[in-house]
């Protein structure tokens, strides 16, 4: 029999799925229905400092395909807009009622040691089983000195990272990377050398899904102007996938745990990224798109894939795919693969 238990950066999770820092782990009755349905865990929607932020509407626009169905939601939703001590309350309330669930308290301040600090204090008092440093908001905070415009410094990444780690002790620091820079392992390197025991990736795409050509503004408009927001949803999957694998490849952060998040839908995506090294996966848009129980279908995929092939764990095949990950030039050159045509078949 398969067993679906994992340990993500050293948290004991009794599966793979998180749902990721987002719309869907904002609240106590979001997260609730998300672990009676079957989750092993949430990272809770993003924490600042008081006074909360303002949260512009509407927020999302999407992506869709010829057929109308979506590729992609484009947001420009920002951190938590509730209290602090609300949002709080509401994780140790979780963390009394549901003891075998994971929850990971995700967390942005102003690059300032005491800010970083003094939230992550706060946060671990509530009960959390580790932190995720949210440094890849493409929008909104980025303006404001956070979020991306510190994800994308590499200094900057090192010395938030060693300022939360310093608080955390021996729990679990993720580092959230953005994706909007040109070589995702040196952020990685960088989080490694702030002390991250992991790290989490990816976080939304810059973009702008779309123009309303009668009002001539990028959606989601608000009062008539539109702006760049972060994409996620099965189109992102290929993004993620790739700079899994570069982490996982390279000697400098291989040892770090990979929380992979990006497009993931089904129970074959989840096994893709942990065939590329991921320890667990988190999902948004497949929740915030299937609702919760779609986790059931994850839960039964994976088990089945796991079972068929004689994997006891998810351990026994993470991983596997990263050595037949290479670079261009390692190919085989020599191996040649061409269609072989019988003229005597041909009609």
């Amino acid at each position: 029999m398969a067993d679906l238990h994992c340990s993500i950066g050293g948290v004991e999770s009794i599966n793979p799925f998180w749902l990721a820092s987002a719309p869907p782990t904002d609240k106590y009755i979001n997260v609730k229905r998300a672990f009676e349905a079957g989750w092993g865990g949430v990272v809770w929607k993003t924490l600042g400092v008081d006074p909360p932020v303002v949260n512009a509407s509407s927020r999302y626009g999407v992506h869709r395909d010829e057929r109308g169905g979506i590729v992609g939601i484009n947001n420009i939703e920002l951190i938590s807009d509730r209290p602090l001590d609300e949002n709080l309350r509401e994780i140790e309330r979780l963390r009394r009622e549901y003891p075998d669930r994971v929850i990971i308290g995700s967390l942005m301040a102003p690059i300032e040691e005491d800010a970083w600090k003094g939230l992550a204090e706060k946060i671990l008092n509530a009960g959390v089983q580790g932190l995720e440093l949210n440094l890849g908001c493409p929008h909104g905070m980025c303006e404001r000195g956070m979020g991306s415009a510190v994800g994308q410094v590499p200094e900057m990444v090192e010395q938030t990272t060693r300022w939360v780690k310093t608080v955390a002790g021996k729990l679990p620091v993720f580092t959230k990377l953005t994706p909007n820079i040109t070589d995702i392992v040196v952020p990685a390197e960088a989080a490694r050398r702030g002390g991250a025991d992991g790290v989490a990736l990816i976080n939304t795409v810059n973009s702008i899904v779309s123009v309303d050509l009668n009002s001539m503004a990028p959606t989601p408009m608000v009062d008539g102007k539109g702006t760049h927001g972060g994409y996620c949803g099965t189109a992102v999957k290929p993004i993620a996938l790739n700079m899994v694998s570069a982490i996982a490849r390279d000697p400098e952060t291989a040892a770090l745990a990979i929380s992979a998040i990006g497009g993931i839908t089904t129970w074959r995506d989840a096994a893709e990224f942990i065939a590329l090294g991921a320890q667990g996966v988190q999902v948004c848009t497949a929740a915030m798109l299937y609702g919760f129980r779609i986790v059931d279908d994850m839960i039964a995929g994976l088990t089945n894939f796991m079972e068929e092939n004689q994997y006891r764990s998810i351990g026994d095949f993470r991983g596997r795919a990263i050595r037949n990950t290479v670079d261009w030039n390692e190919l085989n050159l020599n191996f040649d693969l061409k269609a072989l045509i019988h003229q005597d078949k041909c009609i």
